[in-house]
């Protein structure tokens, strides 16, 4: 079973997206054409390191390619600027050059941990993405961005820098808990509500599941990988249309900050999708029944779709949001399945808006 390749071409540079179930172990034969030198320094967390930190580190040496490592507390709570001051310490006690690559394995976190520390260690080296969670492989792995939290809201502090590559292997899926197998499911339901309805309605009928045969997984992450690649080509720098992307977005990290960032990702996002959805079909700007099919679909991939927090707590933490300015904030919202706009509200429509969604 070959896998598939989605090629990413924003206009800062090119690269591949492999989805396979053996990436991982032909990781070396994949980057040994690509990379600078045979200098290499993987970053990873406390959870993935027993796992595939091993496997990672052979398949390079087959190559000739010497990789370091630095590993870190598995969790959000680690996404910081104290952690992110560890690893370019180690970096530097490592004796990384300019020519050499960093290479991040594991999640989200860590795909933003170790993009940020390449962007910034030595004004800027090359760096590569092995995502070993459904939500990396499907979402932050691709299209550059990466950041670390601050006290006052989750990634206020970050770059865009492209990988060279990423490696997307699914049978590390396999060893996932469900809660975060589902917390990438979240992000595949957004972009099929964004822009596949036909992938939508695959969802609806057979909901995604770590154990689901690997040609079904790596079909469904190459659709995503591809829908993420329309949005990251056309404005790579976030400007103006890569701002749908951030469909639930809104709502949901205002959500994640309201747990003390104790609930993962994806189920805030989930939440976030569908309280945008119920606002903006009451609202008027949604086709009516958008807010139960979509609520429908979470729910079938095990994810919440009701905020454990009042609208009001929520509002606080919303205006701290990277797409609002002095008067408002830019929200994604859904229009039919499918399809979706980028609408400018002021504050108080936002904080109405949360109000339609949420509940008082």
């Amino acid at each position: 079973m070959s896998g598939e390749t989605v090629h990413i071409a924003p206009s800062s540079g090119s690269y591949d997206v492999i989805v396979s179930a053996s990436a991982l172990c032909n990781a070396g034969e994949h980057l040994a054409p690509l990379l600078p030198s045979r200098s290499a320094f993987i970053i990873t967390d406390s959870n993935v390191a027993p796992l595939y930190l091993d496997r990672l580190r052979s398949s390079l040496a087959l190559r000739g390619i010497h990789a370091a490592h630095a590993v870190f507390p598995a969790g959000e709570a680690s996404k910081n600027l104290a952690t992110l001051s560890d690893l370019l310490e180690a970096m530097a006690a490592a004796e990384l050059t300019r020519s050499s690559t960093v290479i991040a394995l594991g999640g989200g976190v860590t795909g933003d941990m170790a993009g940020l520390a390449a962007a910034l260690y030595m004004r800027g080296i090359s760096y590569v993405q092995v995502p070993t969670t459904l939500l990396a492989m499907v979402d932050s792995s691709v299209g550059g961005k990466c950041a670390v939290d601050l006290a006052a809201g989750k990634n206020l502090a970050g770059a865009f820098l492209q990988p060279l590559a990423v490696l997307a292997d699914t049978s590390t899926l396999k060893t996932l808990d469900d809660e975060v197998f589902a917390d990438g499911c979240a992000e595949v339901i957004k972009h099929a509500v964004l822009a596949d309805s036909e992938l939508f309605d695959i969802l609806a009928e057979r909901p995604l599941n770590k154990d689901d045969d690997d040609l079904y997984l790596m079909t469904v992450i190459a659709t995503n990988i591809g829908i993420k690649r329309r949005f990251v080509e056309a404005d790579e720098r976030e400007q103006g249309l890569r701002k749908l992307l951030n469909l639930g977005h809104s709502i949901g990290h205002a959500v994640e900050a309201a747990s003390g960032y104790t609930m993962g990702h994806g189920h805030a996002v989930a939440i976030g999708l569908c309280a945008i959805a119920r606002a903006s079909e009451r609202l008027g700007w949604a086709e009516e029944g958008i807010a139960e099919r979509i609520e429908a679909v979470v729910a079938a991939h095990g994810l919440p779709t009701e905020s454990p927090f009042p609208a009001k707590e929520l509002i606080g933490f919303a205006r701290l949001d990277k797409k609002s300015d002095d008067y408002g904030i830019t929200l994604a919202i859904p229009k039919r399945i499918g399809s979706a706009e980028l609408r400018y509200v002021s504050f108080g429509e936002f904080a109405y808006a949360i109000e339609l969604g949420v509940g008082a």
